[in-house]
């Protein structure tokens, strides 16, 4: 616990991401580095985004979903969406769709769950690899404060 008030809001973190393709699996990252230091917190793996978050969304007053965006400034910069931003920023998974396609789904279908979505560029993700460049790496102890600081607001 922070020492912050909580708001009541029932609020579950989603990171997405894949780890095998280097910087797109920094929201997985965040992730582990969240429940390192606070293991309360209901933060769960999203995959790829797509259709599988729509089950990991209900229930819950507030979404945060951390993910990898490509084409919104240099690697390692840090964007935080309280709409769902234009799908080409965020990767699409060969064989479903994104997680802004996921979020329009969701809405059409009735869910009114709040998302903010915080986004790190990746840059360009097209190769197998399991490490995150450095200029990524750098912001995860910044972005694991900025979703506390999300998981706090009313």
């Amino acid at each position: 616990m922070t020492g912050k008030k909580m708001t009541g809001k029932k609020t579950r973190i989603i990171a997405c991401g894949n780890p095998l393709m280097g910087n797109d699996g920094v929201g997985l990252a965040v992730m582990d580095c969240l429940l390192t230091d606070h293991p309360d917190l209901d933060a769960v793996e999203g995959g790829l985004g797509g259709l599988g978050l729509l089950p990991l969304m209900e229930g819950y007053d507030r979404v945060i979903i951390i993910d990898a965006m490509t084409g919104y400034g240099r690697k390692g910069d840090v964007r935080v969406f309280r709409e769902p931003p234009e799908s080409r920023f965020f990767p699409l998974s060969l064989h479903d769709i994104g997680v802004v396609e996921a979020l329009a789904v969701a809405k059409e279908i009735g869910y009114t769950t709040e998302v903010v979505i915080i986004g790190i560029e990746g840059g360009v993700i097209d190769t197998f690899s399991d490490k995150l460049d450095p200029e990524v790496r750098a912001v995860i102890p910044r972005i694991c404060r900025m979703v506390l600081e999300e998981r706090e607001k009313e």
